[in-house]
């Protein structure tokens, strides 16, 4: 696991923008598992990848506000 030591970035600055690059490669992830599961006639399912890429937005959001403050 990287640390300050080998990436120059405190280990907290690093963290949150571990958090921030998976909460933004998920919502990529996720708009295909909608697409998948609204092709496959599953409303249920789709609006369920629909929650959990709204939590992953705000979870990115609430990511980068940390992160501003702190750099």
């Amino acid at each position: 696991m990287p640390n300050e030591h080998t990436t120059g970035t405190p280990d907290q600055h690093y963290d949150v923008i571990s958090i921030l690059y998976h909460a933004v490669h998920g919502s990529w992830n996720y708009a295909q598992y909608i697409a998948d599961a609204e092709q496959a006639g599953d409303e249920e399912l789709a609006a369920f990848f629909r929650e959990v890429a709204d939590q992953n937005a705000d979870r990115a959001t609430r990511a980068k506000e940390l992160l501003k403050n702190r750099l």
